[in-house]
């Protein structure tokens, strides 16, 4: 993007080392380009297994740069708390969109394209591509 504005990628998991993990490895994966803004949402805010309201709003927060936030969730119970989110019309930033997209290839794909400056459409579109990477 010329105005310099990035898409920002939350990872949502039940797990708060899955999170960081796979955030951790979409950005090595994304080789040295722009650094995107990645942040892991994952657990309790006691540090269990489970989905936070209010640590997915947090991540997202600090991901906004101008130019939407992507949402990639892991399990169901993540996704509905995502959808209670965005309902709610003021917990997220404006331009955040939940991502259809597996949680691990959707993240690469979703950093990777981000990284180029892509609009939202694109790294959602990326993202979603990745339910059709075979591995046979």
């Amino acid at each position: 993007m010329s105005d310099g504005k990035l898409v920002g990628i939350v990872l949502v998991s039940h797990s708060a080392a899955v999170a960081a993990s796979v955030a951790e490895l979409a950005k090595g994966l994304a080789g040295g380009g722009v650094d995107v803004p990645v942040a892991p949402a994952g657990g309790t805010e006691g540090g269990g297994f489970g989905t936070s309201s209010e640590l997915i709003a947090a991540a997202a927060a600090s991901v906004d740069r101008g130019a939407g936030v992507a949402v990639l969730t892991d399990l169901g119970s993540a996704v509905l708390t995502v959808k209670a989110l965005l309902a709610e019309g003021d917990e997220l930033p404006d331009g955040t969109r939940l991502v259809d997209a597996p949680f691990v290839e959707g993240a690469i794909a979703a950093v990777v394209t981000a990284s180029t400056g892509a609009d939202l459409a694109a790294v959602e579109a990326a993202a979603a591509e990745a339910y059709t990477y075979r591995k046979v």
